[in-house]
């Protein structure tokens, strides 16, 4: 399957919406995901096969830092390199902007995510408790560094 990484805009916003609620029990709503297109220090990116939104991911950037908001993949196309390719672009954009690292949070029992994190250079550096609701979770906090 074929697909391409594309900055988020205007256009892709339901598409991401769906996606949100296909995976997380707290969606975004279609304001805030489109409030993130306008926001100076978000960079958010749509995985599209064709013209469908597969999948997405965004960060937020603020003194040399990125803090990695959302990353999905709708489940019809998962293990298909998408995330890698997604956090590929994220660490690229914070590679040319100076950032000194990348950091997450995800669900403890996101397994699959821990090991492609895991895979992809993240080192586990701490726990939020409760973290996440619905249902109650801790949070596993995932850092990456880069050389500057």
């Amino acid at each position: 399957m074929e697909y391409r990484i594309l900055k988020m805009e205007e256009a892709h916003i339901k598409g991401v919406s769906e996606i949100e609620k296909e995976c997380f029990s707290s969606p975004w709503s279609e304001n805030c995901i489109r409030s993130e297109t306008v926001n100076p220090n978000a960079r958010f990116f749509v995985a599209l096969s064709e013209d469908k939104v597969v999948g997405y991911a965004g960060m937020h950037t603020v003194c040399g830092e990125c803090y990695i908001a959302n990353v999905a993949v709708s489940e019809a196309y998962r293990r298909l390199g998408i995330a890698s390719a997604l956090l590929g672009r994220l660490e690229e954009t914070a590679r040319s902007e100076s950032c000194e690292f990348i950091t997450l949070e995800v669900r403890k029992s996101n397994l699959n995510a821990i090991g492609l994190y895991s895979r992809l250079g993240y080192k586990q550096v701490g726990v939020r408790k409760n973290f996440y609701s619905k249902p109650t979770e801790d949070a596993v906090l995932m850092t990456k560094a880069f050389e500057v």
